[in-house]
Parts: C-alpha cells; sequence; structure tokens
C-alpha cells in the first residue's frame, strides 16, 4: 500500500458542483497502458473495485487516500488523481470472524471475508438524521463494498448480514480519515 505522502497534493479548481476531474500528477503512460486514460479518480475506483479478483492488475498497486487515488506499477511508474471535492469514498468489509488491518484502501490487493454477499447497508448523518444510504447492497468479490459519500459528515454506518449486525462511526472530515474500514463486526 502506498504511503500517504508519497505524491506531492495537486489540486485544481473544480467544475460547477464540485464533481469534475481536477489535475492528474504523475506519468499520463502508466494511465494509458492500464486503460485510464480518459478516466477521472471516480471512474477508476468503481472500475477497479468491481473487477472479480482473479482479473485485478498484478503489476498495479491502487490506494485510495481521502483526497485522492494513487497509483504505481511494477516500473515506479506513479500517477495521482483527485477525488471530486464534494465526495468521499469508503471502501467497507464488514466481517464476522476474519479481519485485516487497514488505513488506505488498495483497491488491487485489499481482500475482505464476505465476498459477493448481500447486506442491508444504512447510512445516517450523524448531526441532521438525513439516511445518505439505505437498502441491499452486494460485496464485490474481493469482499469489500464501496461507499461514495458526502466529504465533511460524521455518520454511523450499519451492516446487516442475515442475523449478524454491525455499526461503525465514520468520518469525512479530514485528510487522514479512513477510507479502508476493516473494523466493523457482524455479530
Amino acid at each position: 500500500m502506498l504511503g500517504a505522502g508519497l505524491f506531492p497534493l495537486v489540486v485544481a479548481g473544480c467544475g460547477a458542483g464540485g464533481s469534475e476531474p481536477a489535475s492528474i500528477t504523475g506519468d499520463q503512460e502508466l494511465l494509458q497502458e492500464h486503460g485510464f486514460a480518459d478516466a477521472d479518480a471516480h471512474e477508476i475506483i468503481d472500475r477497479l473495485e468491481a473487477l472479480p479478483v482473479a482479473e485485478r492488475p498484478q503489476d498495479l498497486i491502487a490506494s485510495v487516500t481521502a483526497t485522492s487515488l494513487q497509483l504505481q506499477d511494477d516500473a515506479g511508474r506513479e500517477a495521482e488523481l483527485p477525488l471530486p471535492e464534494d465526495q468521499f469514498y469508503l471502501s467497507v468489509a464488514p466481517f464476522v470472524e476474519t479481519i485485516h488491518e487497514c488505513a488506505f484502501h488498495s483497491l488491487t490487493t485489499c481482500r475482505g471475508e464476505l465476498r459477493s454477499r448481500e447486506l442491508t447497508v444504512s447510512v445516517v448523518d450523524s448531526s441532521s438524521g438525513e439516511v445518505l444510504e439505505e437498502g441491499p447492497r452486494t460485496t464485490h468479490d474481493n469482499g469489500f463494498l464501496g461507499l461514495w459519500l458526502p466529504r465533511g459528515i460524521t455518520a454511523e454506518l450499519t451492516c446487516t448480514l442475515e442475523d449478524y449486525t454491525g455499526t461503525a462511526s465514520i468520518s469525512t472530515q479530514a485528510e487522514d480519515d479512513l477510507t479502508c474500514l476493516t473494523s466493523l463486526q457482524l455479530t
């Protein structure tokens, strides 16, 4: 997994609504070779997260921090794409028995216990009580489910699998907030 300080942070202004891609730093050839030349961070994250584990690139590390997607390949080439200013990506691996420690999600190497399982997910804003996410979601082949959430909130995340339920407090406020939640045990 890439360290948080590996790339210089370059953020350009976003378009209306704050969800347009901003400046990309690093090696454009790396993006082209992996089929990401015209994709923004949101698109790349969604594409990599949805890939079956067996099809994930073995020569690429793709890590998500609170502010950017960081890519590095076996040749040492690096690229960084900023996340949308108004969105935060949280990847969650609810578990019953097996956990791994993680802070910033690796789209190519992180694995969770509950692969391809349907869960009921609820995300409720702690300040307003607004329900941000609610309903069935299926974990990806890597055992994670990805949530695109508004920036600047704290919330309660609840996941239910059959008779097992777990709840965790989450935050999208700080640059060091977790993007990989692996401590949500379902009991």
